[in-house]
């Protein structure tokens, strides 16, 4: 299934931003004519595989084990997992480095119209995975760092999908995926409808959080 970029949310991005209520004009101005870059430039891009899923949270066929209380409660009851990845690609990663050499200020903007864009990408691969799926159940999607489930675990769930070779994604010595705008997660499948639970709800660092949906 392709990956598909249906909506840059600017209410998302102003989020991001720290924006709090209505925009003025200006600013809505700046968020539009960046959102247009970006649309021009992302060519968002994803994979995913399906394993069985033992009880004590190794995937069958790979050496990953899921650590951490929070990912093993989430996929309670599930007996399968799709990894996923999903990236805007090197181009809008182009877009977003060039903007920080030379506007600071579209930049700023540009990373949050770009988190809200991946966001979405990510979102549009859960309902065509559930269509595929059905009538089995598919759980949100969990990403290493939620919770307690350790962001170390990124590397082993990049090459479990072999992101380099799928989608150009490398990761960093401290685990952060180039290009930045670059998301995996773990979903559950399951014969009963799984936990929706995922995102800031779990995150340790949702109190600290500027970006977090519960404030």
């Amino acid at each position: 299934m392709d990956a598909r970029l249906t909506e840059i949310s600017l209410s998302e991005a102003l989020r991001y931003v720290g924006v709090r209520g209505p925009a003025d004009e200006t600013l809505m101005a700046d968020m539009q004519r960046c959102a247009e870059k970006l649309r021009e430039m992302a060519r968002p891009r994803a994979c995913w595989r399906l394993f069985p899923l033992r009880e004590d949270g190794l995937l069958e066929g790979t050496a990953l084990r899921l650590e951490g209380a929070d990912i093993r409660e989430f996929l309670s009851g599930a007996d399968q997992v799709i990894l996923m990845a999903a990236t805007l690609g090197a181009e809008a990663e182009t877009l977003l480095q060039r903007s920080q050499r030379q506007n600071m200020a579209d930049a700023i903007l540009l990373d949050a119209l770009a988190s809200a864009a991946i966001e979405n990408v990510c979102d549009n691969l859960c309902e065509d995975l559930a269509r595929e799926f059905f009538p089995r159940q598919l759980t949100s999607r969990f990403s290493p760092g939620y919770g307690d489930f350790p962001l170390e675990q990124q590397g082993m769930l990049c090459a479990v999908l072999n992101v380099n070779r799928a989608l150009g994604i490398t990761l960093t010595p401290g685990g952060l995926m180039i290009p930045q705008k670059s998301v995996t997660a773990v979903i559950g499948v399951s014969e009963e409808p799984g936990k929706r639970l995922a995102g800031c709800a779990t995150c340790q660092q949702a109190d600290q959080c500027q970006y977090c949906r519960l404030k």
